[in-house]
């Protein structure tokens, strides 16, 4: 949503505020919240009809047509099945046997506290590691076991706490943080939020995002998030969260007490041949239209595509390896040779470039 757009030509502003002021009326807000918007509406509609459209008017409309579709009272129903979030874990996570376990763990909590009736209040995962070790893509699987929308918020360079935040509507530039706004975007009050690289703010807002990630991870204090764009509290009691950190030098103890900290091993090689055969070749090829079955790679050829440049504890460079063999073959199908293509010892420099 563009917060800065004008509302131009004169019959598009009349249908505009005829369609706002409907959303408002049928929008399940907090019942004093939508009484302070329906008087802020009035007097929109009063200024209007006896001097005439304002273009100034035009945040004001912005606003209001924003908070109403704010998923208040709207949550999404969640797939409590520990079965399935075990098949879901397996099948995109190869190894990680204790952090696996430590997450169904995490799960089983949720579901008993949902099955009562309660919030879970257990501290938030935080998975740490290096980079490439899984992090992030068990936070979507987490996501996907509950059937829930995941919003991935990255800290890396986070400079302001207005980015979090939100601004206030005295400023005119002003605009939700990026947490409301991406809950908006999904339509639903429950998602799981993914807190991303929460090592990685820059210095000079760390002590202040510091501060609003003990606001959002504790149970105590997140019903009520005040967004100030929003200028009212926003109950994320229901959002799942979940941290990620290279390490976690530079996080705040405040923010350490409220994480389930939960390191990432490094790879072996013969995990990440494992991976790259069974794992990664499989999905790329799949996302290039390229038939699995047209790429055949020698086995003693594995070890120089999981450590093409060394070692590296993570599949990043693994994957970008065979993301540029898939990619060389494509091409030649393309270009007419029919496969399949064979990598050997003898053709492997023109595959794997080296």
């Amino acid at each position: 949503m563009d917060f800065a757009a004008p509302l131009t030509d004169k019959q598009n502003k009349s249908d505009t505020i005829t369609k706002i002021r409907t959303q408002l009326t049928q929008a399940s807000l907090p019942a004093d919240f939508k009484e302070r918007l329906e008087e802020q509406m009035g007097r929109v509609e009063t200024i209007i009809a006896s001097t005439g459209y304002r273009p100034e008017l035009d945040r004001d409309l912005e606003y209001i047509r924003f908070v109403s579709e704010l998923p208040f009272a709207r949550s999404s129903q969640d797939i409590l099945d520990l079965h399935r979030a075990a098949e879901i874990l397996n099948r995109n996570h190869y190894g990680l046997v204790t952090v696996k376990d430590r997450v169904l763990e995490y799960l089983s909590m949720l579901i008993l506290n949902t099955h009562q009736g309660t919030r879970l209040k257990a501290s938030v995962l935080a998975f740490v590691g290096l980079a490439g070790t899984g992090k992030t893509s068990l936070a979507y699987s987490i996501a996907e076991s509950l059937g829930r929308q995941l919003i991935r918020l990255p800290f890396g360079g986070l400079g302001s706490v207005k980015e979090l935040r939100g601004e206030s509507r005295i400023r005119l530039e002003a605009e939700p943080g990026r947490l409301i706004k991406s809950i908006h975007a999904t339509g639903y009050n429950n998602p799981v939020v993914l807190l991303d690289e929460i090592d990685r703010i820059s210095e000079d807002a760390r002590a202040d995002v510091m501060g609003v990630l003990v606001e959002l991870l504790d149970p105590e204090q997140n019903f009520a998030f005040m967004d100030y764009y929003i200028d009212y509290p926003f109950d994320l009691s229901k959002v799942l969260f979940i941290a990620t950190a290279n390490n976690t030098t530079n996080i705040a103890t405040a923010v350490l007490d409220r994480l389930e900290v939960i390191e990432m091993p490094s790879y072996t090689d013969e995990e990440k041949i494992t991976i790259g055969r069974q794992y990664i070749l499989p999905k790329i090829t799949k996302e290039a239209g390229v038939p699995q079955q047209m790429i055949v790679i020698d086995d003693n050829l594995w070890p120089d595509i999981v450590r093409p440049l060394g070692f590296d504890s993570g599949i990043r460079s693994l994957k970008r390896t065979i993301e540029g063999i898939v990619r060389k073959v494509a091409r030649e199908m393309v270009e007419g040779r029919q496969g399949p293509f064979r990598i050997t010892a003898q053709n492997m420099a023109q595959y794997l470039g080296a």
